[in-house]
């Protein structure tokens, strides 16, 4: 869709309209429109509308070579690795999700075609394939209630949304998530649908509620019951604290604003625009807020699968802006992008670079039977397996959640952190149990370099992980790699 110079849209029967218009009619419609004109949306029938937000998802795989979460790696494609290769501890969620990708894995095994980059970007691309499916729901949904000039509007905000972008083609949970509540809001009996079907609608929310329980959050007060292991674990025993809490107001003050970013004005004035049968989803939102801020662990991606209820709003603000639209387009277009951009090309991509270097390693290195990597990070800090795809000896810090009600409990990953040095020395105590190869961040270097010299270990690869190093994270991520034919010589 286009907008001439006043910001005013530029009606076009071609998309989801008369499919007997021609491609030449809607490229002249373009070309007449003076001003602004955003091809966010191309001029051509539901099926090709389609295949060009495929093709932009597959852009977003192909730009977003950074990691978000340990989750996006751990609790999908780390399990569907291990279920085919063999190459996990109890398990808080089921396998249905990684059992999709473990479908791939096994194809690409017997087709002999399963080398370690069609693993890394196969599920990549099979997500995206799905979150377009969701989106062109979520536009279909907003042209039977509403028409397609609001439509466009609401479809606009969900694919300039620079938290969109971030997500949408993660190997997450949460993007499943999100991509089934869309869909299943689709078939949901709102006053106006046209597409209400309670048997898909309910299919939907169950499978949803498999894959991630708390899916069923937003459709309270539908939610019985939840999956036994993740409601102990994650509420009534409250360990989801053990990955860290936050203050109750959290999602109201930081991660609900951090989301939405810069449609957050416009959010605040579509809820007062929006008629009274929308308030089922404002009040969706609001009762998702509340419930997950009465669990002390808190992140951005728990509130996902509300984030396209917030579009609607969105949509609603910019349909009744009329002096300000065309510089509102373009704040909210630039100030996303800019976002988008560098959280999926720079921030923290270092940990899954330096997993490039090491499945590099494998691959090129003549010694590589001889070779083990030992990664002193954060647990689950890079991928695994899944990244390598190579029988090589790999150890991380552990970081077991205490399930005993053991007071003062400790870690690996936080005993190592309490003296790094002294826990070095106390482990490998026996050179010939030394790995070859240590992965470190740059934080740590300083604290262990006795142990680093001593061992004969020397800086190999500096790869960059982030302009914001915070706690145990550093801004680059360093590989040493063991010189014993050095250390021979010397002696």
């Amino acid at each position: 869709f286009c907008f001439d110079g006043r910001g005013q849209s530029v009606e076009s029967r071609v998309l989801y309209g008369d499919l007997t218009e021609s491609k030449q009619g809607a490229n002249q419609s373009i070309s007449s429109a003076s001003g602004t004109c955003l091809t966010f949306m191309p001029q051509l029938p539901v099926l090709f509308c389609f295949s060009d937000l495929l093709g932009e998802n597959i852009y977003l795989v192909l730009f977003t070579i950074t990691s978000f979460v340990p989750d996006e790696y751990w609790q999908s494609l780390e399990v569907a690795h291990h279920m085919v290769s063999n190459i996990l501890c109890k398990q808080l969620r089921g396998y249905t999700y990684p059992l999709i990708f473990a479908s791939i894995y096994k194809i690409l095994h017997l087709l002999g075609k399963d080398s370690v980059q069609l693993l890394i970007w196969i599920p990549r691309l099979a997500q995206a394939l799905l979150s377009a499916v969701a989106d062109i729901r979520l536009y279909s949904l907003m042209k039977q209630l509403e028409n397609q000039q609001m439509a466009k509007w609401v479809f606009f905000c969900q694919l300039c949304s620079w938290f969109t972008w971030y997500c949408c083609t993660r190997t997450l949970t949460n993007t499943m998530e999100t991509v089934l509540t869309i869909i299943a809001l689709f078939y949901y009996p709102l006053e106006g649908s046209k597409s209400m079907n309670s048997v898909k609608y309910s299919s939907l929310v169950a499978l949803a509620f498999i894959i991630r329980p708390t899916a069923l959050i937003p459709w309270i007060p539908l939610w019985t019951l939840v999956q036994y292991n993740f409601l102990k674990f994650n509420v009534l025993q409250n360990l989801g604290t053990f990955y860290g809490s936050h203050p109750w107001h959290w999602y109201f003050s930081q991660g609900f604003p951090a989301v939405l970013g810069t449609h957050l004005p416009f959010f605040i004035h579509g809820c007062f625009l929006a008629p009274k049968r929308y308030r089922i989803l404002l009040v969706t939102i609001l009762w998702t807020l509340l419930v997950y801020s009465m669990l002390s662990h808190k992140e951005f991606r728990f509130i996902y699968p509300v984030l396209p209820f917030c579009m609607v709003f969105c949509g609603y603000s910019l349909n009744h802006l009329k002096t300000w639209k065309k510089p509102a387009l373009s704040f909210l277009f630039l100030s996303n992008m800019l976002l988008a951009f560098y959280t999926g090309l720079v921030h923290q991509r270092g940990t899954l670079d330096v997993m490039t270097h090491i499945q590099e390693l494998c691959y090129n290195n003549p010694n590589i039977s001889s070779a083990s990597v030992f990664i002193m990070m954060p647990c689950h800090s890079t991928p695994y397996y899944s990244h390598v795809h190579y029988p090589l000896p790999m150890r991380f810090l552990q970081c077991p959640p205490d399930l005993t009600g053991k007071s003062q409990y400790l870690d690996e990953a936080d005993i190592f952190y309490l003296n790094p040095l002294n826990w070095l020395y106390r482990e490998f105590h026996n050179d010939s149990t030394l790995p070859t190869h240590l992965i470190i961040f740059s934080i740590l270097e300083e604290e262990i370099s006795a142990f680093l010299i001593s061992s004969s270990y020397e800086r190999t690869a500096v790869f960059f992980h982030t302009h914001l190093p915070e706690g145990r994270t550093g801004s680059h991520i360093y590989v040493y790699e063991r010189k014993l034919k050095r250390k021979l010589n010397r002696s």
